[in-house]
C-alpha cells in the first residue's frame, strides 16, 4: 500500500516538468493547478517560493496572452454571431466590465472561470490598458497566495485523515468539491448583487 511519500517521490524526480506544467497550464486554467501545487508544496515535493514565482508568471502571461487574442477576435469576428452571445453571457456575469472594469476584472479572480473571459473580453472590448493591467496585477497578487494556502489547508487536512495515498486523495477530492460549489453559491450571490444594483440605479 503507498502512502503520500510515493507521490512526493515522483514529484521530486520530476520538477521541471512540474514546474512547467505549472506555468503553463495557469494559461488555460487557475484553481485546480495552483490548489494542487499548495498541495505539493506542503507535502515538500515542491518548494514554496518556486512554485509562487511559477504561478504568479504563470498568471502574468495569460494576462498578456488572453488581452491580444481578445483584440484580434475583435478585430476579425467583431460581428460573428457567436462572438455578439458570449458578449451577452459575459455582461451578465460582469454587467458593468466596460463601465467599471477594475472592479469587474479584479473580482473576476475569485469567480471559477470568469476571470479568463475577463480578460479575453477586456481585450475584446479594448479596456483601458493600464487598468486592465493594474486590476489582474493586483488581483493575482491577492488570489495566489490564498489558493495555494488553499492547497496547503487540503493537504494538511488529508493527512489528518490518512497518509494511504488514495484515501489522502479521496479526501482532497471532496474539498475540491466543496471549495467548487462554494465558489458557485459566491458566484451566484454576486449575479443577484448585480441584478440588485441594476435595478435600484
Amino acid at each position: 500500500m503507498h502512502t503520500v511519500n510515493f507521490l512526493t517521490r515522483i514529484v521530486e524526480h520530476h520538477q521541471t516538468l512540474t514546474y512547467a506544467i505549472v506555468l503553463l497550464g495557469l494559461i488555460f486554467e487557475g484553481e485546480v493547478i495552483v490548489i494542487s501545487a499548495g498541495i505539493l508544496a506542503h507535502l515538500g515535493a515542491l518548494n514554496v517560493w518556486f512554485v509562487l514565482f511559477f504561478v504568479l508568471s504563470g498568471a502574468l502571461l495569460k494576462t498578456f496572452i488572453g488581452y491580444e487574442l481578445g483584440r484580434f477576435l475583435s478585430r476579425k469576428y467583431h460581428h460573428n454571431g457567436f462572438f455578439r452571445y458570449i458578449h451577452k453571457r459575459v455582461y451578465t456575469i460582469l454587467p458593468r466590465l466596460k463601465t467599471k472594469p477594475f472592479w469587474s476584472i479584479f473580482i473576476s479572480k475569485f469567480i471559477w472561470g470568469a476571470n479568463n473571459i475577463a480578460i479575453l473580453f477586456s481585450g475584446y472590448e479594448r479596456i483601458e490598458y493600464g487598468k486592465f493591467l493594474k486590476a489582474e496585477i493586483l488581483a493575482t497578487l491577492v488570489w495566489a497566495p490564498v489558493m495555494l494556502s488553499l492547497g496547503y489547508f487540503f493537504s494538511y487536512t488529508a493527512l489528518n485523515v490518512s497518509r494511504e495515498i488514495w484515501q489522502f486523495l479521496a479526501v482532497v477530492l471532496v474539498l475540491f468539491i466543496i471549495f467548487i460549489i462554494f465558489d458557485k453559491l459566491v458566484s451566484w450571490l454576486y449575479e443577484l448583487f448585480e441584478q440588485f444594483y441594476d435595478e435600484q440605479h
